[in-house]
């Protein structure tokens, strides 16, 4: 999708954060903005910005686990814009620190409920509407680096996000031929309140009371210059739907990282020669065109 003008952008986790600096390029290139989110309260604070510009917005609270209220989203968005043209499945939180076997079974249904299955409903509700409307479109989800690039003590948000990867590529050759693109974003370091917004919403999923971290506890002490902002987070999402990337990346130092995860994997196959007939007979395990479509990712203001 190239132009943006007057088209139509639906945003998970669109209040705050990296979604709110997308639901910003979005407006910012001329789209229609839906920003839905479960926290009303934080819904109410990211509007008065769009309506100071004139920006076309509409605000929607929605848990994205539950698939009743994404049809009832998705039925309001439409009576108030049309179709929609984007859709961008943010909405994620942090999840409980610890080893699979330390954490609770509640919070492994929480960090799934937002991370995976707020794509999954997001994907089989509006996909088929932009597959039948026809209309250049766009879906772009929200993984992390920490989906590509695991490390220990955080299962629940790596294997998350690591779903939400294979989902994406495992769509993009399905859609290659149709009006709908597909990518993931899958950022590293940036500027945002996840961590505290994370607890506020895993408390309102628990139906608990939500308790603010001291502020100390709640904000390490980051050095802000290696971290980037959610507005260029934005501008990098909007681009790499131009380019119909497969992949939005925004941390080249993460290049050692991921060489020395793949070529783990690499050494970890057999040494043995390869039968002649394998990639014919099992092409549909060992062949993805998307992959082969990614092209070099130029530095953001290039």
């Amino acid at each position: 999708m190239t132009d943006f003008k007057g088209k139509t952008a639906f945003i998970t986790g669109g209040a705050s954060g990296l979604g709110l600096g997308i639901a910003k390029a979005c407006a910012q290139a001329g789209m229609n903005v839906v920003i839905a989110d479960l926290r009303q309260n934080v819904i109410d604070t990211a509007l008065p910005e769009f309506e100071k510009n004139n920006w076309p917005v509409l605000g929607i609270q929605l848990d994205v686990s539950k698939f009743e209220q994404y049809e009832k989203a998705i039925a309001l968005t439409e009576e108030k814009f049309g179709n929609i043209h984007l859709l961008v499945n943010n909405a994620g939180i942090s999840c409980a620190y610890g080893s699979i076997h330390e954490v609770t079974f509640k919070d492994i249904e929480i960090g799934y409920n937002v991370n995976l299955w707020g794509v999954i409903n997001g994907i089989r509700l509006v996909l088929p509407h932009m597959l039948a409307h026809g209309e250049e479109s766009h879906i772009v989800s929200t993984g992390s680096m920490s989906g590509l690039f695991p490390t220990a003590k955080f299962d629940i948000y790596n294997s998350s996000k690591a779903a939400v990867i294979a989902l994406t590529e495992s769509l993009a050759p399905v859609l290659a031929d149709t009006n709908v693109g597909i990518s993931v974003f899958c950022p590293g370091p940036h500027n945002t309140t996840l961590g505290s917004s994370s607890g506020e919403v895993a408390a309102v999923l628990a139906g608990e009371e939500y308790e603010k971290p001291a502020e100390a506890a709640s904000a390490p002490d980051f050095d802000e210059t290696l971290t980037r902002t959610t507005a260029e987070a934005g501008k990098r999402v909007l681009r790499g739907i131009e380019r119909k990337d497969l992949y939005i990346l925004t941390h080249c130092e993460f290049k050692p990282a991921l060489q020395e995860r793949f070529d783990a994997i690499l050494r970890a196959l057999p040494d043995e020669t390869p039968h002649p007939k394998f990639n014919d007979e099992f092409s549909f395990i060992v062949e993805n065109p998307a992959f082969k479509n990614q092209k070099v990712n130029p530095a953001l203001n290039k």
